[in-house]
């Protein structure tokens, strides 16, 4: 078992973790549901989180039953305005969308010294971190573009520490949903689960929600 003591970094996931963006995705497809006159309802909303840009429009489109009105290429027309959609959304962000507790840790692994990378399979990572006033923490960012296999794959996690030059041995890696403690733990690394504990089981630990991540409490789990 890892000890406190040998952990030299930390590889986090953006979403669930430092901000929330799954709200922003929500507002964009809704915005795109609109424009087709798709009815938005609670159920579709819940049934687009964590799937593919493609996967959800075809809900979309199923949902109004027009899955068979548009061509491939049209489709990939809707599927770049959503992201359209969705940046400009991102625009809007500021520090104050940081969930709670995050800025806090953020400082004190920085104050420690700490190595900080980012493993988000979102294109747009590196502009929320901006928006977030967040790009001097995280100068190791895992180019979503270099990786072949997305979670629970952990080739997102083992390029995360050796961005940092470090064994996975030595890094804790945070994540909220399932799939992403899969990847953290095939890695090789500590993993630190944020949200429900039954969901995020296989997690080396599980914290309820951000403001409860904190240096001390993860030294009392390792140690």
């Amino acid at each position: 078992m890892t000890k406190f003591a040998d952990i030299k970094g930390f590889v986090f996931d953006l979403d669930g973790v430092i901000t929330d963006t799954s709200v922003l995705h929500g507002n964009a497809w809704h915005q795109l549901a609109n424009d087709l006159r798709v009815t938005w309802t609670k159920e579709l909303a819940d049934g687009l989180k964590g799937i593919s840009r493609m996967d959800s429009l075809e809900m979309i489109l199923k949902a109004g039953r027009i899955e068979n009105n548009y061509t491939p290429a049209q489709k990939e027309a809707l599927a770049t305005k959503k992201n359209t959609n969705y940046v400009a959304e991102v625009d809007k962000m500021t520090p104050a969308n940081i969930l709670p507790g995050m800025q806090a840790f953020l400082d004190d692994l920085r104050a420690k010294g700490y190595k900080l990378s980012l493993a988000s399979a979102s294109k747009n990572a590196p502009r929320v971190l901006d928006k977030l006033g967040l790009t001097d923490y995280f100068p190791e960012i895992v180019d979503p573009a270099s990786l072949t296999h997305g979670k629970p794959d952990p080739e997102i996690y083992t390029k995360g520490a050796q961005l940092l030059n470090l064994d996975p041995a030595q890094c804790i890696g945070l994540e909220d949903a399932a799939a992403g403690v899969q990847a953290i733990n095939a890695a090789g690394e500590t993993s630190l689960g944020i949200g429900d504990a039954s969901e995020l089981s296989a997690a080396d630990m599980v914290f309820a929600d951000t403001a409860q991540v904190t240096l001390a409490n993860i030294q009392q789990h390792l140690d």
